[in-house]
């Protein structure tokens, strides 16, 4: 397929890609009950046309279920529950008198589109509130008194009791069940991770595209271990401590946490060491080695929801038994050949040690994670030789009335969405109401959901919701056409809405476009409408979308292209103190830096890049001429992720280091290497191109003359007495890794000098026309 006509394809597929992961078909099925349950008392009582509010308030209530601890479900559905409730309150009390609804209207979406100040979760309840709103506005308003809005209100209530019922019912029988299951999603994504891992490939060329894919499992995996430590503690908060199962499942998130740092400074020795002939006569047995570690953290992923254990690891036994024995065959064969390049070949013995000694290490860590794994589903307990776990870390908040003081101004990014989501949905109201548009709640509700903080998330929002829409719209006039029968009509609904909800999490395209039939089906079910009806629905969106982009394009944008530098630098720095408190355990390794500091500031390393790097793909989506170049930012960001897997690998390596060998250098290297960060940040910072490099080649100079040194007697030693157990063994295992890594990082110092003062050149010139 020509080049252009794939890209055509990729664009018109995009609205539908699916995130990783599996269909939550028990969430399709609870969903159906849930909107199932008020329908039939609505038969049953005669009324059935009264359900609708109670469904409403049941679907609402459902779709703020993101999961996670029964404790953090409980408090967002509650919020969700008075939320729609009470929006359905103001609505019915303003919606005969336009000179209230349309200031309310705007007061409304405001305060909405702050939610987003406090996390996901309460925005995702702000979301299905304004649904709400706007849906009462214009359905349920004009009431003939009080007391029919108070019923209203009551059977909304009802139906949102009925879906945390629903949601929450197992919490008092399986409390534990939520932290289970995401320790479970944790070490899923980590084999997913491990199978990438294992695929690296042999050549620079074909690394560069699988270097991407392998950065992307990496983040998944991050995410999933970031909501099973917050599910951890919000399972255990307000005890006095963790009880057996608690401290187990802690161990086994804060273990896959630890396999991950493992196999990203596996990764860092196989990519520098791949080209070397020694490192690829072993290369098939490293990967089956790779591959059955995969296998075995699936199998283990498998049986932690699961009453017995089925974790099967002899395979990965056998493999590793087959790289050890092929291992010691390559060291006798290297070890008793002579030649004038002999001191390369025993480099490359050392990065082919280190490499074996890191795939034995990770399997007798499966090994253990499976007898905790076993232990945790029979109830038993022993004495777990676990070091450096600690519980989860707790972010700091700031009070609610604090954030929304730092954010009432036209810096926040926040408070202009917020100010432009209310203008645009206000206008559309007004304008709806003015023109009497049939059905215009949909052009606004349209304008709602597609309208986020940045223009990129609108565009792609916007994309999704009207092509999904337009699709789906097709689909359902197709059914209303071709299907008379009320019978078929309710199985074509309840499988639309068990599909639908089912897929929702991994694809929003996917969702609007089984939704939209199932909304145009129930209409003409319950009122005179035909096939008019999806079409007047492809046109509200088509409307509310344009409105979307429009606002987010002209209502004082939020460009990403001002706010990534000060981002990128942010995530410099926090690059830099993870750096500097790991070159600190080099430097005074009798002062045993704190193994929790170190992992902290990798933590926040970690969330800082995942930060830059969302960043930079809403630039990515911005248009060209307010995006300027990407290249030089894509660049950063893949280097910065290289230095952060760099200091991962020496943070690993560190564990095993004596300290009783120092480099002479070293200290001044790593000197430089802040001094250079720093200067990076404060280029950005400030906008002005960065100063230039130190000479970094005269601290490599000196430690590779220390290396070679340390080599040639090693193998002077190895002559005499092949089997002697000497401080110079030590020093060259230690400190040979060490040396590699340092290398790298002089290297990618150099790609993040370029890529700043390229990406200053281009703000120069945009700037400039």
């Amino acid at each position: 397929m020509p080049s252009a006509d794939r890209q055509s394809l990729n664009w018109l597929l995009q609205p539908f890609a699916i995130k990783p992961g599996k269909p939550d078909i028990l969430y399709g099925l609870r969903t159906l009950l849930a909107v199932s349950g008020p329908i039939a008392v609505g038969f049953v009582a005669g009324h059935p046309a009264a359900s609708t509010i109670a469904v409403m308030g049941a679907m609402f209530v459902g779709m703020v279920d993101g999961g996670g601890a029964y404790r953090q479900k409980a408090t967002v559905m509650l919020s969700a529950t008075i939320g729609v409730t009470v929006a359905l309150l103001i609505a019915n009390l303003v919606s005969s008198t336009p000179w209230l609804a349309i200031p309310t209207t705007f007061l409304v979406m405001f305060i909405a589109g702050l939610a987003s100040l406090f996390g996901t979760s309460a925005a995702t309840v702000s979301l299905v509130t304004s649904i709400m709103f706007i849906v009462s506005l214009a359905k349920f308003a004009s009431l003939p008194d009080l007391s029919a809005v108070l019923l209203q209100c009551a059977l909304c209530l009802a139906g949102c009791v009925w879906a945390m019922a629903l949601s929450l019912g197992l919490w008092v029988l399986r409390p534990y069940t939520p932290a289970i299951e995401a320790a479970s999603s944790c070490y899923a994504t980590l084999s997913k991770f491990l199978r990438i891992a294992s695929e690296i490939p042999l050549t620079l060329e074909e690394r560069r595209p699988w270097r991407e894919q392998f950065l992307q499992a990496q983040d998944s995996v991050i995410q999933n271990l970031t909501a099973a430590r917050s599910v951890w503690s919000a399972v255990w908060t307000g005890r006095e401590s963790a009880d057996l199962r608690g401290n187990q499942l802690l161990v086994l998130i804060e273990d896959a946490n630890q396999i991950t740092n493992s196999v990203v400074a596996l990764i860092e020795l196989l990519a520098i060491a791949s080209n070397r002939p020694l490192v690829q006569q072993l290369h098939r047995e490293i990967q089956q080695a790779m591959e059955q570690l995969a296998t075995a953290v699936q199998f283990l992923s498998e049986s932690l929801p699961k009453e017995k254990n089925v974790v099967r690891l002899g395979d990965l036994d056998r493999s590793i038994e087959a790289l050890e024995h092929q291992w010691q065959i390559i060291r006798s064969q290297t070890l008793n050949q002579t030649s004038v390049t002999q001191t390369d070949d025993y480099a490359d013995l050392v990065s082919l040690n280190k490499i074996v000694a890191s795939l034995k290490a990770l399997a007798e860590q499966i090994h253990t994670d499976a007898e905790i794994a076993t232990d945790l589903q029979r109830g038993e307990g022993r004495s777990i030789a676990q070091l450096n776990i600690y519980p989860p870390i707790q972010p700091q908040r700031s009070s609610i009335i604090d954030t929304l003081r730092n954010n009432l101004t036209f810096d926040s990014v926040v408070f202009r969405h917020a100010l432009r989501l209310a203008l645009i949905v206000t206008a559309a109201e007004l304008v709806a109401s003015l023109l009497q548009v049939p059905r215009g709640y949909w052009v606004t509700l349209t304008a709602v959901v597609a309208l986020k903080p940045s223009f990129g998330d609108t565009s792609e929002r916007t994309v999704q919701r009207v092509v999904g829409t337009t699709l789906g719209g097709i689909v359902g006039i197709a059914l209303v056409v071709l299907i008379h029968n009320p019978l078929a009509i309710l199985v074509c609904i309840l499988i639309l809405l068990v599909t639908a909800m089912s897929v929702r999490s991994l694809s929003y395209g996917i969702f609007i476009t089984l939704l939209t039939p199932i909304v145009i089906l129930l209409l003409n079910v319950t009122s005179q409408g035909g096939w008019e009806i999806g079409a007047l629905r492809i046109v509200d969106s088509l409307i509310g979308g344009t409105l979307a982009l429009l606002g987010s394009y002209l209502l004082f944008p939020s460009w990403e292209r001002s706010q990534l530098p000060k981002q990128l630098a942010k995530t410099i720095r926090s690059n830099l103190a993870y750096f500097q408190q790991v070159a600190a355990s080099y430097i005074n390794p009798e002062q045993q830096c704190s193994t929790e500091t170190i992992r902290n500031l990798r933590h926040q390393a970690t969330l800082e890049n995942a930060n830059a790097a969302a960043a930079a793909q809403r630039l990515f989506s911005e248009p060209r001429h307010v995006r300027g170049e990407v290249e030089p930012i894509a660049m950063l960001i893949l280097y910065i992720r290289a230095f952060f897997s760099s200091v991962t690998t020496l943070a690993e390596h560190q564990r095993k280091f004596s300290g009783d060998y120092q480099f002479a250098d070293f200290q001044r290297f790593t000197d430089a290497i802040v001094q250079i960060l720093e200067n990076l940040a404060n280029a950005l910072e400030q906008g002005h191109p960065p100063l230039a490099l130190p000479r970094l080649d005269i601290y490599l100079e000196a430690i590779h003359e220390d290396i070679e040194q340390l080599h040639i007697t090693r193998i002077s030693e190895l002559a005499t007495n092949p089997s002697s157990v000497t401080s110079t063994r030590q020093a060259v295992r230690e400190q040979t890794p060490v040396s590699t890594q340092l290398d790298r990082i002089a290297y990618e110092m150099k790609c993040l000098h370029c890529a700043i003062g390229r990406l200053q050149e281009s703000i120069d010139k945009s700037s400039t026309k």
